[in-house]
């Protein structure tokens, strides 16, 4: 009986972000929109830890500063290319 060998998959990796706050989640705010837009997707999602390379503290003070800025409309909720 013949065995099928698996195909492998292909693991591409994404360069993470460079984490601009240096893990420092004090200096995150929500009126810095050009450097909240880096964390967002273009379809408006927020972009896991595993891409941002965020420590998990400084993870959560981000998404509550994007969250509050589209509250404030200064960042869209979605971006429709």
């Amino acid at each position: 009986m013949a065995f099928k060998k698996k195909k492998q998959k292909r693991v591409i990796k994404q360069a993470k972000l460079s984490d601009p706050f240096n893990n420092d989640p004090s200096r995150i705010d929500y009126k810095d929109v050009q450097t909240l837009k880096k964390f967002i997707t273009t379809r408006g999602r927020i972009l896991p830890p595993e891409k941002t390379g965020m420590s998990p503290k400084c993870q959560r003070k981000l998404s509550v500063s994007i969250k509050r800025a589209r509250y404030l409309a200064l960042i869209p909720f979605a971006q429709y290319v």
